[in-house]
């Protein structure tokens, strides 16, 4: 259901934050790295961009390139992921995700990214949000989205089961690896809609967090 439909009311022990498309708009930097990668290898932007969001580079590069050797793509992936964090200009919070963020502090949260840790922080801070104390990056896993792995590991740094996490995600890669978890999964933003997340919302404006007196979060979707 989309969180226009009805009041809802949805708790957890623990939230799962991706982080680009979800808590900070960095579609501008995405796409101009990712466009000068498809120039470079006579691909169609428009399919590129169709399969990167929410995927590490490397399994991005992989899917679009099939022929290619995996040392190639890590190997360019290194130079993506430089590029992206020398990028900030453009990189701004979603709507909503300073309050977001700030209601947050306190509670079981931890940021689940296909960044590595200097992409992370370099976007984050951008974005003027604070950095979660937990986070699963890049370099936390061996398997991209939409494997689970990573909100797998999430969810066990924050000593919670997975049936307990709510996923934030706005790719059909997240809320992929999100379901694949076992987790419920709010879907952000425009893109989210299409991949049937348990809940979404345009942006972090339409939820409201509550501490319940058990400790766990509850998530009021504004109606």
């Amino acid at each position: 259901m989309t969180a226009t439909e009805a009041t809802t009311v949805l708790t957890a022990r623990a939230l799962l934050l991706d982080m680009d498309g979800t808590i900070v708009n960095s579609d501008a930097v995405v796409e101009r790295c990712w466009r000068r990668f498809a120039d470079k290898h006579g691909l169609d932007f428009e399919q590129v961009i169709s399969v990167v969001h929410g995927r590490q580079g490397y399994a991005s590069m992989a899917l679009l390139l099939p022929d290619r050797p995996m040392e190639e793509n890590y190997a360019e992936n290194r130079e993506m992921l430089a590029a992206e964090t020398a990028d900030v200009d453009g990189v701004v919070p979603v709507g909503g995700a300073p309050a977001f963020m700030a209601a947050l502090q306190g509670l079981p949260h931890a940021l689940v990214t296909s960044a590595d840790v200097a992409l992370a922080t370099a976007r984050i801070d951008a974005a003027g949000l604070p950095m979660p104390e937990h986070r699963i990056t890049a370099e936390s896993v061996s398997a991209s989205k939409p494997d689970p792995e990573g909100f797998l590991k999430g969810a066990a740094l924050l000593g919670a089961d997975p049936a307990d996490c709510i996923v934030f995600e706005d790719s059909g890669a997240g809320i992929a690896a999100g379901k694949a978890a076992g987790m419920r999964v709010v879907g952000v933003g425009p893109r989210a809609v299409q991949y049937e997340p348990t809940v979404h919302v345009m942006d972090l404006d339409e939820i409201k967090v509550v501490e319940a007196a058990d400790g766990s979060v509850e998530l009021h979707f504004k109606g």
